[in-house]
This record gives C-alpha cells, structure tokens and sequence, in this order.
C-alpha cells in the first residue's frame, strides 16, 4: 500500500490542502495517520475518497451531504456520473480510482461507455492522453505504485492492439507513403506512439513499427533498407530541455531530408527548440493535415 503527504492528495485531486485540512476536521471525511513527529500521511483508501469525493463536490453535491453518505452510496453516485462523458474530468478522476483499486471492470466500464458516446479517437484524445498525463506526474513524483502504473497502461494498449489489428484485416494503401514509428533509447511509453500508428494506418499510410527504445544508429540501418517518407516519435520519459534538444538534432543529423513528427507530455511541458524538420504535433486532426503534405 503507498503512502500520500497531503501534498500530494491536493496534486492529485485538485483540492486545496487547507479544504482537506477543513473537511477532516469539519465533516470527518478522511482520517489521517500521523508519523512520530506528528506529520499527516494518507494510504490507497484515502486518495480514493478524497477522489470520489473530488468528483461528487465538483458535479454540485454539497460537502455537507457527501459526508453522510456510506461507502457504496458514494460510489453509486460516481457511477451515475460517469456515465455522463460530457464531463471529462469525472472520467479522468474515475480512471484514477479505477488504477488505484487495479479494477479492469470499472476501467472497461468507463472507457466503453465513452467509447460509445465520444468515438475511440475523441476518447483517447479528450480522456485516455490527460489521464495518461496525470499518472506520469504521479509517477515522477514517486506517488503511484509501478504495478498500478503497469495494470492500466497494458489495459490501455490491449485496446489501442485490438483497435489496430481490426483496422489491418480492411486496410487498403491510399498512397505510396511509409512512415517509421519508434521510441528512442530508454523511452518505453508505447500508447501515444501506437495510438498514432493507428491513426496514420487508418490514413492509408504503410506503417513500420519499431517500437521503444530503439538507438539512433538502428534507426538509420532501418531507413536504409526499408526506406520511409517520415518519422514519427513520442517523448514521455524525464529529460532536461536540452537533452531533448540534443536526442531531436541527433535523430535530424543520422537521418537528414525526412520529416520527423513529435509527440508526448515532454514536448509539451518543456517546449523544446527542435530542428526545422522536427514537427510538434498535439492532436490527430493537425497529424492528417501533417501527413496528407508528404
């Protein structure tokens, strides 16, 4: 079981330490467990109510009448609202409880449901790619467990494998294009990078799909016997900014004269300066209208 400061329930929830603070003393909604020197420290349970409870607040149910309810009152209240994927951020929140508790049916539950109302791209874009970001700065700041990490995340890519196999049995190449989609050394994150195999596929593009953390040098043996219209990578794994700088000029330099499209949480929290061939891209909409130029 982890252990949370309530630091991080505030990172992860979104509420205030302070109202935290309030609500214990006022409503009794979580109670704390102190260190010897007299610090608060919260495990699985608490981040799950605090989560629930997040949700429920959010959606206009006063804290006063939250504090009431039992355990499977307050989940029957998150479920009712789950159901509603106008709301994006109970998805994401119900995504987190579902990590937390390792509960592949409530996890199946919420994406299928999305999936039906929102589509499967606006679904990984709008809900699973937030998500996505928030467990990786849970996971930066050493607050999540690497098993619940690795439950959701192989969840996520037995849909994202499925979805790409049943495009496959139909696929017709709608031109002469191929497109290399890798992970550099030590980047293992492989959704975004598979999510976007699948949308260049749908596209009508030959994909060769490398994979994680593949070298530079390995790159280029591949381009010299495959060939390839363009690159494609995603960029999850701590970096300082001008590593990612260098990683991007040292891709530019080995294979020079091909475009390379980058995604990932790093480029867009570090916005890096990337050669003139390097193209940032943040949606699968501005990736067609990329594509459909080579």
């Amino acid at each position: 079981m982890a252990f949370y400061s309530i630091k991080d329930l505030e990172k992860i929830s979104g509420i205030k330490a302070h109202t935290i603070r309030i609500w214990e003393r006022r409503y009794n909604l979580i109670e704390p467990q102190r260190t010897t020197t007299n610090i608060r420290f919260y495990n699985d349970d608490d981040l799950k109510r605090i989560l629930n409870v997040s949700i429920l607040n959010q959606n206009g149910y006063k804290i006063s009448k939250i504090a009431t309810m039992s355990e499977a009152q307050l989940r029957e209240r998150v479920i009712d609202l789950c159901l509603d994927t106008r709301n994006t951020d109970v998805q994401i929140e119900s995504l987190l409880v579902a990590m937390l508790e390792m509960d592949e049916y409530k996890f199946t539950n919420v994406l299928t449901n999305s999936i039906i109302k929102l589509g499967f791209e606006s679904t990984v874009e709008t809900i699973l790619f937030p998500f996505l970001d928030r467990i990786g700065i849970l996971w930066q700041a050493g607050t999540i467990n690497p098993a619940q990490e690795h439950f959701i995340s192989n969840l996520i890519r037995q849909k994202l494998i499925v979805a790409i196999d049943n495009e496959m049995q139909n696929f017709v190449p709608k031109a002469n294009k191929s497109i290399v989609f890798f992970l550099p050394e030590n980047e293992l994150h492989e959704i975004g990078l598979l999510f976007y195999s699948l949308i260049a596929r749908k596209e009508g593009y030959n994909v060769v799909y490398l994979g994680a953390s593949v070298p530079v040098e390995d790159l280029k043996v591949v381009i010299d016997v495959r060939g390839a219209d363009a690159l494609f990578t995603s960029l999850v794994a701590a970096r300082k900014k001008d590593e990612l700088e260098q990683l991007m000029t040292d891709i530019v330099d080995c294979i020079p004269n091909i475009p390379v499209y980058i995604t990932g949480l790093q480029i867009r929290e570090m916005q890096p300066n990337v050669p003139e061939s390097c193209k940032i891209i943040s949606s699968s909409n501005e990736f067609k209208e990329r594509v459909s130029e080579l």
